[in-house]
């Protein structure tokens, strides 16, 4: 691996781990990925045909996702100049309001409150739980949880979530770094 600066903008750069979350809802770190590495020089200003013929072969969603992304990059152009950074340090000091505005708006495609987290903690937002299935799994283990079941609303995810907080404040870890150990732990491997 090379470490290269970058001529993006904090927005290009964050409008880019959004797509990552985008591409890796219901399937793996790795296949987002991937994905993200076949379309990366499109996201800006690729048509979505351009996008679903890249992910052709690699990837499962390769026309639904790509959907997803112009819809988005559309939205974010039209209501916010594309000044994703300043929409989100707008609502940085409701750190629910802030979750909840990638997670349940019509104009973002694809994230719902698990990938929202994940994005959010991807850029550095620190205090909210990725609960996938590994963590979930974790968590049931270690008799914080009773099923091992994907949360199917907010306030299910919020309490699971609560829940997370309590253990991880009892075992002296703190839950963004408690998530990930569990995830890898179950994967057996360390990604972002």
């Amino acid at each position: 691996m090379v470490l290269k600066l970058s001529s993006k903008s904090h927005d290009e750069t964050i409008f880019e781990e959004l797509c990552f979350c985008i591409l890796t809802a219901n399937t793996s770190a790795e296949m987002g990925m991937k994905a993200i590495d076949r379309i990366r020089h499109l996201l800006m200003n690729g048509s979505t045909e351009e996008m679903s013929k890249n992910l052709e072969g690699v990837y499962r969603f390769n026309n639904l996702r790509p959907a997803y992304i112009k819809h988005t990059r559309d939205y974010l152009q039209n209501e916010f100049n594309f000044e994703l950074k300043k929409k989100i340090e707008s609502l940085k000091n409701d750190k629910e309001a802030l979750r909840d505005f990638f997670a349940f708006n019509k104009g973002i495609k694809g994230l719902a409150y698990k990938e929202a987290s994940h994005f959010l903690r991807n850029i550095g937002i620190k205090g909210y739980a990725i609960l996938d299935k590994h963590v979930l799994n974790c968590l049931h283990e270690f008799n914080v949880i009773e099923e091992p079941i994907r949360p199917s609303t907010r306030e299910r995810y919020r309490e699971m979530e609560r829940k997370m907080i309590i253990f991880s404040n009892q075992i002296g870890i703190p839950m963004d770094e408690l998530d990930l150990l569990f995830w890898s732990r179950k994967n057996g491997k360390i990604m972002k």
